[in-house]
C-alpha cells in the first residue's frame, strides 16, 4: 500500500485546504473567523501559549522524563485534578534502555455515560533541543539559540506542544467543570527511542478506551489514519585479522564483506526505496562500527539497518534480501587458505503497520470535531512510525493529529501559533465529547 494523503470522504463544511507536511505550514491552518463563533467550549489560549513556553525549558530525553513528568502532573494538581487519578505505570521496566520513570497517566470519571476516550503525546524528544531559550517571534515560537532545536534539552516542539494540548484539555475540564465522557490523558515515554512507552503500556491503568486521539508533529487538519511498519537489524560480520603490510592475504576485511553486500543489495533496488512490481518499502544501512587500526584486516563489523514495509509480507521479503546479501558476500572472499568470514543477523520487530478505516469511530470523530470547527480534515497515511502504531496493535484505536510543528528535530524548528490554537480547540472538543 502506498501512502497518501486525502481528504475525509464526507462533506465539507469550508473551502478545501492544501494537503500540509510535517515541516511545512500553509497560511490557512489559522482557524477561520466563523469557527470561533461556531458555539462550543473554548480554551484559555494565553494561559495555553504560556504554559508551553514554560514547559519547553524542562529536560526530558528519552528515558529521563523524571522532571517534565513531575511538572505535568504538577500543572494538573494546581488544576484541581483529584491526586488520585493520577499514576504513572511501569513500562519503563520492559525497555531496553531502562529509564528512570513509567507512563504519566491522568484517568477521569465522565460526568455522563459513554465509552472512555484516550487523549495521548509523548514526554520526550530527542537530544538537540539542548540549551533551548523559546521565545515568541510574531506568528512563531522558535529558539533565541542558534544552535538548538525548540525545547530545553528534551522539550522539543513535538513533545512540548503535545504535552500541551493534553494540559490544556485536562486544566479547562477541571477547572470550569465542563461536561465529559470518562476519559483518560496519557503521556508515554521513550517515543522517540522505539515508541518504548505505548508498547509495553500496562492497559489495566488506561481504564479501557474504546477510541484514542496521539498529537505528533504537523498541522491541526492533519488526521493520520495509517503508518507503516518496520523491523530494526543489527549484523554482525566475522572477518579474519591479518597484518595489512605484511600478510593481508591472510585476511578477511570484515568491511570489504559489508561492502559488498551493500553494493549488491544497491545495485539491485534493495536498498534505499523498494519499489517491486506493486510492492514498495524502504531499507537502510544506517550505522557501521568497524576497524581499530589501518594495519590490521577488519576482524569485525557491526551494522544496524532497518527495513519498512506496509505490507507485512513484503517487509519479510526485504529481510530476506538484506540477509541473503550479506550471506553472498561473505562466502565471496576468502583468504589464501581458504578460509571465509562469517554474518550473524538479528531482527526485532520495531512495530506494526496499521491502517484504520474512514468510518472508524475515532475517525469520524476527529472529522466531526474538524467540521465543526471550520476545517478540512486530510487523510494521511504516514511512512514513519507512531505511538499509534503500538496502541493500535493492542486493540484501541487510535488516530494521530498534528498542532503546528515546523522543521521538527532540527534547529530550524518553529510552532505556529495559530496552528497550536486550532490543535487546542481540537484537544477539548475530542476530550468533551463536544463537536460545535
Amino acid at each position: 500500500m502506498n501512502p497518501t494523503t486525502r481528504k475525509a470522504k464526507r462533506p465539507p463544511t469550508t473551502a478545501k485546504r492544501s494537503a500540509a507536511s510535517k515541516n511545512a505550514l500553509p497560511s490557512s491552518n489559522t482557524l477561520p473567523v466563523d469557527a470561533q463563533d461556531s458555539g462550543g467550549f473554548e480554551p484559555d489560549l494565553d494561559a495555553a501559549l504560556a504554559r508551553v513556553l514554560r514547559l519547553m525549558a524542562i529536560r526530558g530525553l528519552s528515558g529521563e522524563e523524571t522532571e517534565i513528568a513531575a511538572a505535568v502532573k504538577q500543572e494538573l494538581l494546581d488544576a484541581g485534578v483529584p491526586p488520585d487519578t493520577i499514576t504513572h505505570d511501569r513500562a519503563h521496566l520492559h525497555s531496553p534502555i531502562g529509564g528512570k520513570i513509567g507512563n504519566l497517566i491522568c484517568k477521569l470519571p465522565g460526568t455522563f455515560k459513554a465509552p472512555r476516550r484516550l487523549l495521548m503525546a509523548h514526554l520526550d524528544t530527542v537530544p538537540i533541543c539542548a540549551g533551548t531559550k523559546p521565545i515568541v517571534d510574531g506568528d512563531y515560537v522558535r529558539s533565541a539559540n542558534p544552535a538548538t532545536g525548540l525545547g530545553a534539552d528534551d522539550r522539543a516542539g513535538v513533545a512540548t506542544v503535545l504535552t500541551e494540548q493534553l494540559l490544556t484539555a485536562a486544566i479547562e475540564i477541571i477547572k470550569r467543570r465542563l461536561p465529559h465522557p470518562p476519559v483518560t490523558f496519557f503521556w508515554p515515554v521513550q517515543e522517540e527511542v522505539g515508541l518504548f512507552g505505548a508498547r509495553h503500556a500496562e492497559l489495566k491503568h488506561l481504564g479501557g478506551p474504546k477510541l484514542a486521539f496521539n498529537w505528533d508533529g504537523g498541522t491541526p487538519e492533519k488526521v493520520t489514519i495509517g503508518a507503516t511498519g518496520a523491523y530494526r537489524l543489527e549484523i554482525k560480520i566475522a572477518g579474519i585479522p591479518a597484518h595489512a603490510g605484511v600478510c593481508p592475504e591472510n585476511g578477511v576485511s570484515a568491511i570489504a564483506i559489508a561492502s559488498l553486500a551493500i553494493a549488491d543489495l544497491t545495485r539491485n533496488g534493495w536498498h534505499g526505496l523498494v519499489l517491486k512490481g506493486k510492492h514498495r518499502g524502504t531499507t537502510n544501512i544506517g550505522v557501521i562500527n568497524a576497524g581499530k587500526a589501518t594495519n590490521v584486516v577488519t576482524e569485525s563489523a557491526t551494522l544496524r539497518a532497518e527495513a519498512r514495509s506496509h505490507d507485512p509480507a513484503f517487509r519479510e521479503k526485504l529481510l530476506q534480501e538484506i540477509t541473503r546479501a550479506f550471506e553472498r558476500a561473505a562466502k565471496e572472499l576468502k583468504n589464501a587458505q581458504g578460509k571465509r568470514g562469517s554474518v550473524e543477523i538479528t531482527s526485532r520487530l520495531d512495530y506494526e503497520s496499521f491502517h484504520l478505516d474512514d468510518d472508524e469511530e475515532c475517525v469520524q470523530v476527529v472529522d466531526d470535531v474538524m467540521d465543526s470547527l471550520g476545517i478540512t480534515p486530510l487523510h494521511a497515511i504516514s511512512n514513519g512510525g507512531l505511538d499509534a502504531n503500538w496502541m493500535s496493535a493492542r486493540g484501541i484505536p487510535t488516530v494521530t493529529l498534528g498542532c503546528g510543528q515546523m522543521n521538527v528535530h532540527t534547529t530550524e524548528e518553529r510552532m505556529h501559533i495559530p496552528a497550536f490554537q486550532t490543535a487546542c480547540r481540537v484537544a477539548l472538543r475530542l476530550a468533551t465529547g463536544e463537536s460545535g
